[in-house]
C-alpha cells in the first residue's frame, strides 16, 4: 500500500522512497490523520503526507530528542535542543537551495517547491517548535495559548492550503483555526501526561481566577478523589473554558470544508468531525479530563470515531430517542451557502449524534433523514442531498459497524436514487448482527403513508382469510409497519425550533415526550443531546394513568 501512494510522484527513486518514508511517518505517528486522508485524491495525497511527515518528525525531535520518550533533566533538555536547532538551520538552509538530501525532508523540501508553499510558515512552525522544546510553556493568557496553537499546528494546517485549493486568506486562517482546534485536542487528550512531567498548556489566568494551581491540577490527574464542591466547580468551569475556545475554533475553521476544492472537502468535513467529537467528549467529561485525559479518535475505513466502551443506560435515560433534524438549510443560508452546504454539516452532527448516544447509554436512535414531502425541493437539492447520504453511509459504514451500530431503513425503497438505496442496503447487511445500538434512518419516510400500507395489508390478509376483522388488534397493525420491531418513542426531539411532528413515526409517538431545541440541526452536539434526556427524566410520565410512571418503574423506558 505504501508504494501506491508515491506511484504517482514523478523523480528519481530515491525521491519516491522519500514520499514513501513520509506516509510511514504518518501512518505510524499520524495513523488517524492517514486514514482519513484516503479520502483525498491520489495526486494530493503524496504531498499532504509530506508536509504532515516533517511536522510530525520536527515534533518527535523536539519532544523525545533521540527517540526516547520525554527525559525532563537539564542535560536531556539541552541535547533536545541542540537536536532541534541543527534539523531547523539543516531545513531552512534545504529550502533556501531548493533540495535536500535528508530521507525524509528530501520530499518535504521537494513538496515546498512544488507546490511553491510558503516559507515563512515552515520558519514560523519550526520557531515555535523551538520554543515549545527549549522550556516549559508559559501560557499566561488565552491569547498566549492561541499563538501557541498557531505556532506549533495552524501554521502547519496552513500550508495544505495549496494542496487541497483553498486560496485566499479566509481559507487560510480557516484552515490555521482547524489545526489549532486539532492541537487543542491533543492537549487535553494528553493533560494528564503533561501535567504529571510540570508542562501546563491551560491559561494560568484561569487558574488564578479560579483559585487553583498547577500542582492542583497534577495532583487531580494523579487520582481525583471526594473534592470540596466549591474546587469541584472550579475545575469544571476551567475545563470548560477550554471546550468553548475548542468550539470557538471550531466554528473559525467551518468555512474550510466549502472553501476548498469540492474533491479535497470530503477530508477536511473528516478532520474537521474528529475534532468535533473530542468537542463532544470534552462537555461529557469535565473535569474528569484532567485524571483521564481523552480517549485518541480512530479510523475504521475514512471517517473518525471514538473506540471508547459505551455507557450503560443511567437512570431515567430514554430507550429510544427519535430526532427530527430541521434546520440543514436555514444553518446554510444564514452563512450564504448552498442548501448542500448545510446538509453535509447536517451529516457530520448526525455522527456526534450516534457517539453522542453511545456516550449516554441510548440504546435506539431515529434520525429523521427525508421524508415524503421532501420531494417538493428543486431537483438539483434532491440530487446534491441524495448524493451526499449515499457518499457519506458509505464512508461511515465501517466505522458505526466497528462500533457494534446496527443500521436499518425505515421508509419506501422503490422511489429515491439507486445509489443512496444501495448503499444503506449494503450498510444494514454488513451491521444486521450488532447489537449495541440500533440507528434507523427514515428516509422517504411519512407516516400517514405507513399506517396506509399497514391497514392495506390488514385488509389483504382479511380477503385472503388469514385474519378475522373482528380480530384486528394494534399488535396485527404493528407487524405490518415498515420496522415491526421498532420500539415505541421515548423522547422525540426537534431541531432548528419548529413544533411540530411533521408527519414522523405517529404510531410510535403515541406517549413520547416532545422537546423542541431552537439550535440548527448542523450545531447539534453531545451537551444539548445530554441537555434533553436530562430534561425527559425529570418529566412524570403517567401513560394515561394516575400513577406517575417512576413509581411503576417505568421512568425512562418506553410504554410496555
Amino acid at each position: 500500500m505504501a508504494g501506491n501512494q508515491a506511484a504517482g510522484v514523478d523523480g528519481p527513486p530515491e525521491l519516491r522512497e522519500s514520499y514513501r518514508r513520509c506516509e510511514r511517518e504518518v501512518a505510524g505517528h499520524l495513523a488517524l490523520l492517514r486514514g482519513i486522508s484516503d479520502v483525498l485524491p491520489p495526486e494530493v495525497r503524496p504531498y499532504l503526507h509530506a508536509v504532515s511527515a516533517f511536522a510530525s518528525r520536527s515534533d518527535r525531535i523536539a519532544d523525545e530528542g533521540d527517540g526516547r520518550a520525554r527525559d525532563t533533566t537539564a542535560g536531556a533538555a539541552a541535547d533536545r535542543e541542540r537536536r532541534f536547532a541543527r534539523w531547523r538551520a539543516d531545513t531552512l538552509a534545504e529550502l533556501a537551495a531548493g533540495r535536500s538530501e535528508h530521507p525524509l525532508r528530501r520530499a518535504f523540501v521537494d513538496t515546498v517547491r512544488r507546490w511553491e508553499l510558503d516559507p515563512a510558515l515552515v520558519e514560523e512552525f519550526l520557531d515555535a517548535t523551538r520554543a515549545d522544546c527549549a522550556r516549559p510553556p508559559a501560557v499566561e493568557t488565552r491569547a498566549d495559548q492561541r499563538r501557541h496553537l498557531r505556532g506549533v499546528a495552524g501554521t502547519v494546517t496552513e500550508l495544505w492550503a495549496p494542496l487541497l485549493g483553498a486560496p485566499g486568506p479566509r481559507a487560510a486562517g480557516a484552515l490555521s483555526a482547524l489545526g489549532e482546534a486539532c492541537q487543542l485536542a491533543d492537549i487535553l487528550e494528553d493533560l494528564p501526561l503533561d501535567l504529571a512531567a510540570g508542562r501546563c498548556y491551560l491559561p494560568w489566568e484561569d487558574l488564578r481566577r479560579l483559585g487553583l494551581t498547577v500542582p492542583d491540577l497534577d495532583r487531580d490527574a494523579a487520582g481525583p478523589t471526594a473534592r470540596p464542591i466549591a474546587r469541584q466547580a472550579a475545575l469544571d468551569e476551567l475545563v470548560d473554558g477550554q471546550r468553548d475556545q475548542l468550539r470557538g475554533l471550531l466554528d473559525q475553521a467551518l468555512p474550510a470544508t466549502w472553501l476548498a476544492a469540492p474533491e479535497c472537502r470530503p477530508f477536511l468535513h473528516a478532520v474537521l468531525l474528529g475534532a468535533q467529537l473530542q468537542h463532544d467528549e470534552v462537555a461529557l467529561l469535565r473535569s474528569r479530563v484532567l485524571a483521564e485525559g481523552l480517549t485518541p479518535l480512530s479510523s475504521d475505513g475514512t471517517t473518525p470515531h471514538r473506540r471508547a466502551r459505551p455507557a450503560p443506560p443511567a437512570a431515567g435515560t430514554p430507550a429510544h430517542v427519535a430526532v427530527i433534524m430541521d434546520g440543514n438549510r436555514r444553518w446554510a443560508e444564514a452563512r450564504h451557502l448552498p442548501p448542500e452546504q448545510g446538509h453535509q454539516a447536517g451529516q457530520r452532527a448526525a455522527l456526534r449524534l450516534v457517539n453522542a448516544a453511545l456516550r449516554l447509554g441510548i440504546r435506539h436512535l431515529s434520525l429523521y433523514a427525508f421524508s415524503t414531502e421532501n420531494w417538493e425541493r428543486p431537483p438539483g437539492e434532491l440530487t446534491a442531498l441524495f448524493d451526499s447520504m449515499a457518499d457519506g453511509i458509505a464512508r461511515s459504514a465501517e466505522g458505526l459497524h466497528a462500533l457494534g451500530v446496527r443500521i436499518r431503513w425505515c421508509g419506501r425503497r422503490d422511489r429515491v436514487e439507486e445509489s443512496l438505496a444501495s448503499a444503506i442496503a449494503l450498510v444494514e447487511s454488513l451491521t444486521s448482527n450488532n447489537g449495541t445500538l440500533t440507528l434507523t434512518v427514515c428516509v422517504d419516510y411519512g407516516g400517514r403513508e405507513e399506517l396506509t400500507a399497514a391497514a392495506r395489508a390488514l385488509a389483504a390478509a382479511a380477503v385472503a382469510g388469514e385474519i378475522r376483522p373482528e380480530e384486528i388488534g394494534p399488535a396485527d397493525l404493528a407487524r405490518r409497519l415498515y420496522a415491526p420491531d421498532l420500539p415505541d418513542v421515548d423522547l422525540l426531539i426537534r431541531t432548528s425550533g419548529e413544533q411540530r411532528i411533521s408527519n414522523f413515526l405517529p404510531w410510535h409517538l403515541a406517549y413520547a415526550e416532545l422537546l423542541f431545541d431552537p439550535t440548527p440541526w448542523p450545531d447539534y452536539d453531545l451537551a444539548r443531546l445530554r441537555g434533553a434526556v436530562h430534561a425527559y427524566a425529570a418529566r412524570e410520565r403517567r401513560f394515561g394513568g394516575a400513577v406517575p410512571a417512576q413509581s411503576r418503574g417505568l421512568r425512562g423506558s418506553r410504554r410496555p
